[in-house]
C-alpha cells in the first residue's frame, strides 16, 4: 500500500513555491525555495492541511527576514499576532519566532514554558539551518547540511493560543529567553561539570580515614556511573560549611557555580539552607559522604519536574565536614530503565532488603519482592533508606492484588517534601480520582503543590507516585490509615457503594451473582441519577420480569419532593414504553408530566428500559 499522506503537502508547498516565483527576483527566488523546502520539511502534513499558501510563504519568508540578522551567543526572539493587513500574513494564534545557536534540549524546554505560562501549544516547527555568516553576524549564505565552515542555527516557530494582552506577550518571550539561557549554559558547562563529577570521583580514591572504605568505594563507583552518561547535568555550585556566632552557615565558593548555578559569581549565604530549622541543618554535619534527594527547584531545561540533587560532602583532614559539592540535573532515561541490581549503591540497597526479607531465594515470595524493588519509583529508589525501603516494599508485597486502597509516606530529610506512594484498584483511577488525590494529601500534609507520576498495566492496581511539598519549618502529624480511607471514599465508584448496598440488602453471598449479572449494565447517566440504594430496590424488580410479567409499575412521592409532586417508575422489559401512550393515560388521571428520563438496562439476559 502507498502512503500518500505527503501528496496533499507537497501540492500545498508547491503553491507556496510558485508565489516566491511570482513575487521575487530570480536569485532571491532561489534562495527562498530553498528555506521553504527545508522550513517545512518535518512538519506533519495535518498541521499544514488548514494553512492557505499565502500565509505558509509570509510565515517562512518572515523568518527569513528575522535571521538575516544574527550574532552568536545571544538567542533572537520576537512575539507577535501576524494580520494579514500589516504583515503580510495571518495565522489564528500567537507565534513565537526564535533563531538561536543549535543545541541539546531547546524544543523540550521551549514547549515546557509555554505549558508553564498556561499557554496551549498549536504549532512547534523546528528546522535547521547551516549557515555563513560575516564578521557583523549578515547572512551570506544558507550551505547544505554539514557544510565545511558552516555553523548550525536552531530556528523556531512556536504557535500558542492568540494572547492579546501586551503584558502578557512580554512576560511569554521574557519566559522563553530566561529558559533558553538556561539551556545554553547548561550545554556550555555540561562537559566541566561532568569533569568535575569525574574529579570528586577521583579524589575518592584515597579517602578520609573516618570514613568507611567500602561505602566510599560505592560511592565512588555511583559518582563515575552517573558522569557516564546516566545523569543530564544541568549545574553544580560548590559550598563551604563553617559557624558563624556559633550557628552554621553554608556559603557559596566564589566563582564556582556552572550551568543554571552559575550566578552568583560572588559567592553569599545559602538562604535555603538559612532558612532551615536548627535540627535540620544540623544534618549538614553528620558524616554521611552522599546526598540524593529532590532540590527545591523546578528544571527549566529538557522535562519538568524537581531537579535532582547530587551531593558530596568534603571532610578535613579530621574528617569533619567542611563543604559539599552539589550537582543538579535530571537521571536519564537509561538510569531509569537499567536493572537497579547494576547500579552502584542501589544494588547494594537492593541486595539488603532481598536478605532482610527472610525469604528463601528464588521463591515465590523472592520473586515477587525482586519485582517490586525493579518497578519501584526510581526516583524514590535513590533517595529512600534501608529500613524504609525494606518496610514499604514488604508493605507492597502485602497488599498482592487485593482490590484496596494503601498509602505509603516517606518526608525527605530536609523536610520540604513528602514522597507519597498510593495504590488503588485500577478501574477507580481518573483524572477525578488524581486529582481529589492530590487535594486530599495537600490538605493532610500541609503542602502546597502535589506533582504525580501514574504507573497503570495490566496488574489489578494503580499506583501513583506524588511529591507533596512542604515547609521545612512545619512537621504535621498524619495518619497513613485515615489517609487511606479518605483516599478511598474519595475514590469510590458508583458500583462499589451498589455492592455494599446488595450485601447489606441480600447479603454477599447473593450479592455477588446480582453484581456479575449486573456490572455493566446501567448506563452512567442512570448512575449520575439514582443513588446505589434506589438501584438495589430497582435490581429487586426487575428480578421479577419475565414475559408473563413484562413490566413493573412504582407511583411514590419523592423525600425531597413536596405534596403535589409524585413519580412514576416503569420498568419494562424489552422495548420502552412511549410517551405518547403513557401521557394520554396520566393526563386522565389529572396529573401533569413535568419531565421524563429513560435508560437501558442492559443485564445479562436481556434490556431493560426504565
Amino acid at each position: 500500500m502507498l502512503n500518500t499522506t505527503h501528496e496533499p503537502k507537497q501540492a500545498l508547498l508547491e503553491q507556496v513555491m510558485r508565489l516566491a516565483d511570482q513575487r521575487l527576483a530570480a536569485p532571491a527566488a532561489s534562495e527562498a525555495k530553498a528555506f521553504i523546502t527545508r522550513y517545512y520539511e518535518q512538519v506533519d502534513a495535518e498541521d499544514l492541511a488548514s494553512r492557505a499558501a499565502e500565509d505558509l510563504y509570509g510565515a517562512a519568508l518572515a523568518h527569513l527576514a528575522f535571521a538575516r540578522d544574527f550574532a552568536s551567543g545571544t538567542p533572537k526572539l520576537r512575539v507577535c499576532n501576524p494580520r494579514g493587513e500589516e504583515h503580510g500574513w495571518a495565522s489564528p494564534h500567537t507565534v513565537i519566532e526564535i533563531v538561536n545557536d543549535d543545541m541539546p534540549f531547546l524544543v523540550d524546554s521551549v514547549a515546557m514554558e509555554v505549558n508553564r505560562q498556561g499557554y496551549t501549544l498549536h504549532l512547534l516547527n523546528h528546522p535547521l539551518f547551516t549557515t555563513q555568516r560575516d564578521a557583523e553576524g549578515h547572512l551570506q549564505a544558507l550551505l547544505a547540511p554539514g557544510a565545511e565552515g558552516g555553523h548550525t542555527e536552531s530556528l523556531m516557530h512556536v504557535e500558542v493560543d492568540r494572547e492579546l494582552d501586551l503584558a502578557r506577550m512580554k512576560d511569554l518571550g521574557n519566559g522563553i529567553l530566561a529558559v533558553l539561557a538556561d539551556v545554553r549554559a547548561s550545554f556550555e558547562d555540561w562537559q566541566a561539570m561532568r569533569s568535575k563529577m569525574e574529579a570528586v570521583a577521583a579524589e575518592l580514591a584515597t579517602p578520609p580515614a573516618t570514613l568507611d572504605p567500602k561505602i566510599t568505594a560505592e560511592v565512588r563507583e555511583f559518582l563515575s556511573w552517573a558522569a557516564d552518561h546516566h545523569f543530564t547535568f544541568l549545574g553544580y555550585r560548590d559550598y563551604e560549611l563553617s559557624a558563624v556566632n556559633g550557628e552554621d552557615q553554608l556559603r557559596i565558593v566564589p566563582r564556582s557555580g556552572l550551568g543554571v548555578l552559575r550566578e552568583p559569581k560572588l559567592g553569599g549565604v545559602s538562604h535555603s539552607f538559612a532558612e532551615l530549622p536548627k535540627e535540620l541543618r544540623a544534618l549538614a554535619r553528620e558524616p554521611n559522604l552522599l546526598v540524593l534527594t529532590k532540590a527545591n527547584a523546578r528544571a527549566t531545561v529538557h522535562r519538568p519536574g524537581y531537579l535532582d540533587y547530587i551531593g558530596v560532602k568534603k571532610f578535613d583532614a579530621a574528617g569533619k565536614v567542611v563543604g559539599e559539592r552539589r550537582f543538579v540535573g535530571l537521571y536519564t532515561s537509561s538510569a531509569y530503565h537499567a536493572d537497579p541490581r547494576e547500579i552502584p549503591l542501589l544494588r547494594q540497597r537492593v541486595a539488603r532488603v532481598v536478605e532482610r526479607s527472610g525469604f528463601r531465594p528464588f521463591s515465590h515470595s523472592y520473586k515477587n519482592l525482586v519485582t517490586v524493588l525493579q518497578a519501584y519509583p526510581r526516583d524514590e529508589l535513590f533517595q529512600i533508606g534501608e529500613d524504609e525501603l525494606l518496610e514499604t516494599t514488604l508493605g507492597i508485597l502485602r497488599l498482592g492484588d487485593r482490590r484496596k486502597t494503601r498509602v505509603f509516606v516517606r518526608r525527605d530529610v530536609y523536610g520540604r517534601f513528602y514522597s507519597v506512594l498510593v495504590y488503588l484498584p485500577r478501574e477507580n483511577y481518573n483524572t477525578q480520582a488524581r486529582v481529589k488525590i492530590q487535594e486530599i494529601l495537600k490538605r493532610h500534609l500541609n503542602g502546597t503543590t502535589a506533582e504525580f507520576t501514574v504507573h497503570l498495566s495490566e496488574a489489578t492496581l494503580a499506583r501513583m507516585h506524588l511529591l507533596v511539598r512542604s515547609s521545612p519549618q512545619e512537621a504535621p502529624r498524619y495518619d497513613e490509615r485515615a489517609l487511606e480511607a479518605d483516599i478511598a471514599q474519595a475514590t469510590r465508584r458508583w458500583e462499589d457503594d451498589l455492592k455494599a448496598a446488595l450485601v447489606e440488602a441480600v447479603g454477599e453471598e447473593r450479592a455477588t451473582g446480582i453484581v456479575r449479572a449486573y456490572g455493566e449494565a446501567f448506563p452512567a447517566g442512570y448512575r449520575d441519577a439514582v443513588s446505589p440504594r434506589v438501584a438495589v430496590r430497582d435490581v429487586a424488580a426487575i428480578e421479577k420480569l419475565d414475559d408473563a410479567h413484562p413490566f413493573v409499575v412504582s407511583l411514590y412521592r419523592p423525600v425531597e419532593g413536596d405534596e403535589h409532586t409524585l413519580r412514576l417508575r416503569v420498568l419494562r422489559l424489552g422495548a420502552p414504553v412511549p410517551l405518547s401512550g403513557s401521557l394520554p393515560v396520566l393526563e386522565h388521571m389529572g396529573l401533569e408530566v413535568l419531565d421524563e428520563a429513560s435508560y437501558e438496562i442492559k443485564r445479562a439476559g436481556g434490556t431493560v428500559v426504565f
